[in-house]
C-alpha cells in the first residue's frame, strides 16, 4: 500500500488590539465551501517556506498583512479528503489591511479569545487560542 504524502500547510492566529485598549481581538474567517468558522490558514505552495506562506495565507484569506510571532503547536489531523494534513501555525499581528469576502472566505469576525473560543467550529483550533495565552505577545502600541 502506498503510503499518501503529508499535505503541507500554515496558518496564523491573528490578532490586533481591542477598540477599547483593554485586550486583544482574534481573527476567524468563515469558509462557505466547508460551512466552518476557523483560523486563518491554507495549503503550502510547491517549494513555499511555512513562514512565507502562513502570510501568504492570511493575506489571502482576510485581506490584512500581519507580523509574524511566536510558533504555536503545529496541528496534525487528517483532511476532509482522509489526507494526513500538517498545519505550521503562528501568533501574528495584524499591522494593516481590509477584508474583502473571496472565493473561500465569505465572512471575517474580530472576536476576544473567549468568544472567538466558542465560536471555533474545530477543537483543533481552541487549542491553538489556549496555546497563544502561554505566548508573549507583542502588545505595545506603535507610536
Amino acid at each position: 500500500m502506498e503510503e499518501v504524502p503529508t499535505v503541507q500547510a500554515a496558518g496564523c492566529v491573528l490578532w490586533r488590539h481591542s477598540p477599547d485598549g483593554e485586550g486583544i481581538e482574534l481573527a476567524l474567517v468563515y469558509r462557505p465551501k466547508w460551512a466552518d468558522w476557523s483560523l486563518p490558514k491554507g495549503k503550502l505552495k510547491r517549494g513555499e517556506d511555512a513562514r512565507d506562506g502562513a502570510v501568504r495565507e492570511v493575506l489571502e484569506e482576510t485581506g490584512m498583512a500581519c507580523e509574524l510571532g511566536a510558533a504555536l503547536p503545529t496541528a496534525r489531523y487528517i483532511d476532509a479528503q482522509g489526507r494526513p494534513k500538517e498545519v505550521r501555525y503562528w501568533a501574528a499581528r495584524a499591522v494593516s489591511g481590509e477584508f474583502v469576502p473571496n472565493r473561500e472566505v465569505s465572512r471575517l469576525v474580530w472576536l476576544a479569545p473567549d468568544e472567538a473560543g466558542r465560536k471555533l467550529t474545530h477543537d483543533r483550533d481552541r487549542k491553538l487560542i489556549a496555546a497563544l495565552d502561554s505566548v508573549r505577545l507583542d502588545t505595545s502600541e506603535e507610536s
